[in-house]
């Protein structure tokens, strides 16, 4: 029976995450940059100014919203994870170092994708009946398309209830618990045979605090967020910055062959890597598995920021694109590709080779601080998809839905904790893809919508 969930699974896999898919991620993307005048380069210097001025704007948000800068950090606080750092190293020991490449020009596009994704959904956006802004890609299709279409948002929401317990979760909680054992067995504090208890601890202890944050609404995620987030990402790029420091007399090398490897793979991985569509594929995937820009899922979280202007917003979206995969996601590879590892080209891996990075560089003690960051990294994944999921289960049910739903999203942390999470993974990934289309086909139908807003905005 798992053989057969593992070959129907790879079959839907390899069409989500094929020659199709690529073509409407890209298209989609180059369709929106192309009717918003390329928004993300032209207004890229005004993005900064404005998101990086809500870093230190003190204030309250309305009741039933969170500041802009909150909204950024629950969504950043989800795509922020485990796929910057097991992603990456996957990307690149699949599709050699060019799959680095096509990362950053699918970040180019996915740029304004997410900006568009934002902007429609703070525009689209409703109150529910306990007075909370709720929204996303099930919402701007409701309202954006009209009524006819109200299937393409219940088929979204459907898809984002069964991909959170995996992507959002499960293998989350399971990333924790191995960073956490390779620490303590690194060190000889704990014996092997006590492994599956500690898992259990571990996920119990993840299992209430997720509950206990969840439950508090979405402004105790915006608080936890907001603080989180800035720290994990400064604290994991200060140290990535010091391996390549360390290794800079090899970053030349390295970019040499990441836009070699983009075209001709096979020259850069000794054949491992034959072709240049399996770099781009890995490249596009994991940047997508990263950022989410295409999946809509982000802008779950925007949809509640205490905003009048969807379009400022909306430049939320090209910051985190931004800050995501081109700052970190490419600190991540150059930790890989500079510190000399062996990469293994062809066969699979995740975040143990971006640790060997850290560890060839610094030594086996940086284990406890690589532990500590993928730690947070993991539990900021988990709230942030956590809202996503309860604004599915929303849409759904009703708001009666929430907290039941809440409750079994995290004890879903023990099972994550304590079973074997290698075909979830694959699953999640799939469930990923399939998330994209529907949301897809709703931003290429709301591409005059977006066009009318931002003209309006330009005039301003």
């Amino acid at each position: 029976m798992l053989q057969i969930i593992t070959d129907i699974n790879g079959a839907v896999n390899d069409f989500v995450w094929g020659i199709p898919a690529m073509i409407c991620i890209i298209g989609v993307g180059l369709y929106l940059s192309c009717r918003t005048r390329f928004i993300q380069f032209r207004k890229f210097g005004y993005t900064f100014r404005v998101t990086i001025g809500k870093l230190f704007a003190k204030r309250d948000a309305a009741e039933g919203a969170v500041t802009p800068f909150q909204a950024v950090c629950t969504a950043l606080a989800a795509t922020v994870g485990t796929g910057n750092i097991a992603g990456v190293a996957g990307a690149i020991a699949i599709g050699g170092p060019g799959a680095v490449f096509w990362m950053w020009i699918s970040a180019l596009l996915g740029m304004c994708t997410k900006f568009s994704e934002v902007t429609l959904a703070v525009h689209f956006r409703e109150k529910n009946q306990h007075g909370d802004w709720v929204g996303g890609p099930m919402y701007y299709i409701k309202n954006g398309l009209g009524p006819r279409f109200k299937w393409l948002a219940v088929i979204f929401s459907v898809l984002g209830i069964l991909t959170v317990f995996g992507t959002g979760n499960a293998t989350q909680v399971n990333t924790i618990t191995t960073a956490i054992n390779t620490a303590l067995l690194n060190y000889n504090l704990i014996p092997s045979d006590s492994v599956y208890m500690v898992n259990l601890i571990i996920g119990v202890v993840i299992m209430i605090l997720v509950a206990m944050i969840l439950l508090g609404g979405i402004k105790r995620i915006g608080r936890v967020t907001e603080r989180l987030v800035p720290f994990m990402a400064v604290f994991y790029i200060i140290l990535a910055v010091g391996v390549i420091i360390v290794h800079i007399e090899n970053v030349p090398a390295v970019f040499s062959s990441i836009f070699q490897g983009a075209f001709s793979p096979s020259a850069v991985t000794g054949g491992a890597v034959g072709t240049m569509f399996l770099s781009l594929k890995n490249g596009v995937s994991r940047g997508i598995f990263s950022n989410e820009a295409g999946l809509g899922t982000g802008s779950i979280a925007h949809a509640a920021a205490d905003t009048k202007d969807p379009i400022k917003q909306g430049y939320f979206g090209i910051f985190e694109v931004f800050t995501d995969t081109i700052i970190i996601c490419t600190t991540t590879a150059l930790v890989i590709l500079c510190s000399g590892v062996p990469v293994g080209y062809g066969a699979a891996a995740g975040a143990e080779l971006t640790i060997s990075g850290f560890t060839a560089t610094y030594g086996n003690w940086v284990s406890i601080f690589t532990a500590v960051a993928l730690c947070c990294f993991a539990f900021s994944t988990i709230l942030g998809w956590g809202l996503y999921g309860t604004r599915c289960i929303e849409f759904l049910f009703g708001s009666r839905a929430n907290k039941p739903f809440m409750l079994v999203y995290s004890a879903v942390a023990i099972l994550g904790a304590t079973v074997n999470l290698g075909l979830l993974w694959s699953i999640a990934d799939t469930f990923n893809g399939l998330m994209s289309i529907p949301n897809l086909a709703a931003l290429f139908l709301l591409g005059g919508t977006m066009v009318k807003l931002v003209k309006e905005a330009d005039k301003k």
